[in-house]
């Protein structure tokens, strides 16, 4: 791979398979060609392969000329909010039964008396214990009950049970007991697929460990047997390389990695969109920028600060409570720190129990579908009421793949929405599209208390099939001045797949205090978590110059929550301990604005990335542009701001000239998206083909 992506090779293509859309692009030299396909629930494999056809077909290329495949998905998220994966489930140490449900014994909203905690992915009649007991220290004080194990297998025979996690107490110490019951178990059950907490989650914490160990032996079938498949297929009609999958994380792995390690793919699409944000920001100068994609299922949130999304080691998926912290369940893997709702083209809305419009979680998905795409769908979506308010041509949708029924979404918006609450028809719809624009507003507003941050210092960089639509309205909520369409917007995760490098990050447990370390012990444990990752990486790119990155999460003795510190140099040693205890002072004293100098420092976590360097790809080449920009009728559209009916100029993207500024009310059309600039912005274009709003003061200024 190395040799491919050093001399930039000719035909790279990435493929995103959303919950309703699957994208597709093909970057051919400068040439870029892209295609939107419904995505087959059923079987995704069947879209990957007809939308890589398609981009193939545009260029007269066949698979055998594919020199780089990325892929990047959400199925293992969609399987993990809709509680569609694998009947799961769970060995733990005996006396431990009910920990994933007990959780961390406190309450996300203090004072709600109606409060319904997440409910874990295995189910208590799955969840067994089997006799074993590891302290602290690795030492073996009740050997593993073989016997119990052994029994055990049977009655998840007759369970049905199609995928077992497994974790014990300290396995991130010492994983024999989990190695051996899983010999056991693999023997016994050989078509039963098996997740160790000490290979996908080898750190403290009990409660976070079982719950990421769970999600990825709740995926893994269903993730393990679409990427069998599509390898397969991929193969059948020639092609020559290896594939390769987009990581929460923000880096490239191999499939293989990918099948034993799924709940690494949990944030695939999304991190490739804040890949593509954090490359447009460096592209226009932008220190700080929020990234908004919006696409058929949902609506992805990240800040990027000096080019660089932030990276955590943790994050919390199927919120129950108004986006609040708590109220998701856990997985510890790395991942790029952004915030999830379900709020898509696909989100359904209802009038509730007290007689209140909600939009979301739930979705329509591709099948059946928005009740426009005349496939079935009966529940009215945001896409719906955007049809109605005219804001999407009919016959051009989704590049002409999907012609919408307009009337029919009239229809239902009218019988759904508008009678229970006496309202005309486009008022209705307004009201679906502004219900969604509050949601996804209050989301930016709870991730920027959350990370402390301003969310009106930034400029918003809009993504996905639906956010071009719907980027100027939640700009004005969060008071954001800016909004860059990036070129390409409509497919723009898939594109963001190929700015990424090939990368893993391995991580374990190992308490150390910085007053007294074992320098022996802590460097074996750094070069063995540097040949793991290595190891992973050359796997993908054998001739690689893999970089190292070295970080260790520290914190005060008695403190819950730790700090990520980078390491400096190959060895830790006294002069690298000093320095680290140094920039822990710095750190801690930014974030809180002291720093606890009387108390000793903990280690608690090592950590160690391993990458290839990020592939350098050009700019696609640009359409000539013309004057004449507008080369569609005028639409007949209803206004938020007015309150009425008007008629809006439509303008195609690859005609705005390059400089000139035209101020809203107007329409930007291209292949897969339509970028909606209302009275309150102006739009210009870049260079590179990027449409910049911005937001005009009453006399017509831009600000």
């Amino acid at each position: 791979m190395s040799e491919r992506r050093g001399v930039k090779p000719v035909n790279r293509v990435a493929v995103d398979v959303g919950g309703t859309f699957t994208d597709i692009v093909l970057l051919q030299g400068g040439n870029q060609h892209s295609a939107k396909i419904l995505t087959s629930a059923d079987a995704p494999e069947r879209a990957v392969i007809a939308g890589i056809s398609d981009v193939l077909n545009q260029a007269s290329l066949t698979f055998e000329d594919i020199d780089l495949l990325i892929l990047g998905t959400t199925l293992a998220t969609n399987a993990l909010i809709e509680r569609k994966g694998a009947r799961t489930a769970l060995i733990t140490t005996a006396g431990f039964r009910d920990l994933v449900e007990i959780g961390q014994e406190d309450r996300f909203a203090q004072y709600d008396v109606f409060l319904q905690k997440p409910r874990p992915l295995v189910e208590r009649q799955w969840r067994f214990t089997v006799e074993e007991r590891i302290d602290s220290q690795g030492t073996i004080r009740i050997p593993l009950n073989e016997a119990q194990v052994v029994a055990l297998a049977s009655e998840l025979l007759a369970h049905q049970i199609e995928s077992v996690a497994i974790g014990y107490l300290q396995s991130f110490i010492n994983p024999q007991h989990e190695q051996r019951t899983a010999e056991l178990l693999r023997n016994l059950l050989p078509d039963v697929t098996i997740s160790l907490s000490s290979d996908v989650c080898p750190e403290i914490r009990e409660y976070e460990r079982l719950s990421t160990v769970s999600a990825n032996a709740y995926v893994q079938p269903l993730v393990a047997g679409y990427l069998h498949r599509l390898k397969q297929q991929l193969s059948d009609r020639g092609l020559r390389v290896q594939p390769y999958l987009m990581t929460s994380g923000g880096g490239i792995t191999t499939l293989e990695n990918g099948i034993s390690e799924p709940v690494r793919l949990v944030e695939s699409g999304p991190a490739g969109g804040a890949i593509l944000a954090s490359n447009i920001a460096a592209q226009l100068n932008l220190n700080k920028v929020l990234s908004f994609d919006m696409g058929g299922t949902t609506a992805k949130i990240c800040f990027i600060d000096q080019y660089q999304p932030q990276i955590s080691r943790s994050f919390e998926f199927g919120r129950v409570h108004r986006h609040q912290k708590g109220s998701g369940l856990p997985i510890r893997i790395p991942v790029i720190d952004l915030v999830e709702i379900g709020a898509g083209g696909g989100s359904i809305a209802r009038i509730d129990n007290l007689h209140r419009l909600q939009v979301g979680p739930d979705s329509a998905g591709s099948s059946p579908g928005p009740i426009s795409y005349n496939l079935g769908g009966e529940l009215v979506t945001i896409t719906d009421a955007n049809a109605q308010l005219g804001l999407l041509d009919p016959a051009t949708f989704a590049g002409g793949k999907v012609e919408l029924n307009v009337s029919k979404a009239a229809a239902a918006i009218d019988k759904q929405i508008g009678e229970p609450l006496a309202l005309p028809t486009d008022e209705a719809a307004l009201a679906v599209t502004e219900i969604i624009a509050e949601n996804m507003a209050n989301a930016a507003r709870v991730h920027a208390s959350e990370s402390g941050k301003q969310v009106d210092s930034y400029t918003l960089i809009a993504f996905g099939g639906a956010a071009p639509l719907h980027a100027a309205r939640l700009a004005s909520k969060l008071g954001i001045n800016r909004v860059i369409i990036p070129h390409a917007a409509g497919v723009g995760s898939a594109l963001g797949f190929l700015w990424a490098p090939v990368s893993y990050q391995a991580v374990r447990s190992f308490y150390q205090r910085l007053d007294n370390p074992d320098f022996t012990a802590v460097n074996n444990v750094l070069e063995t978590l540097s040949e793991q990752a290595r190891h992973i990486v050359q796997q993908a790119d054998e001739s690689a110059d893999v970089s190292l990155e070295r970080s260790v999460y520290l914190r005060y003795a008695g403190q819950g929550h730790e700090v990520p510190i980078p390491l400096e140099g190959n060895r830790f040693d006294e002069q690298g301990l000093a320095a680290l205890h140094e920039r822990f002072t710095l750190t801690y004293r930014q974030l809180y604005g002291r720093s606890l100098d009387h108390v000793a420092v903990e280690a608690i976590s090592w950590t160690v990335t391993a990458s290839a360097p990020a592939p350098t790809i050009a700019a696609p080449t640009q359409p000539a542009q013309s004057n004449d920009a507008s080369v569609y009728p005028d639409r007949d559209v209803f206004s938020f701001q007015q309150q009425r009916r008007i008629n809006l100029p439509v303008y195609a993207r690859s005609h705005l000239s390059n400089g000139s500024n035209l101020p809203g009310p107007l329409l930007v059309v291209d292949p897969e998206t339509t970028t909606l600039v209302d009275e309150l912005f102006s739009v210009s274009s870049t260079r590179k083909g990027h449409l910049v709003l911005e937001r005009q003061t009453p006399s017509g200024a831009v600000q």
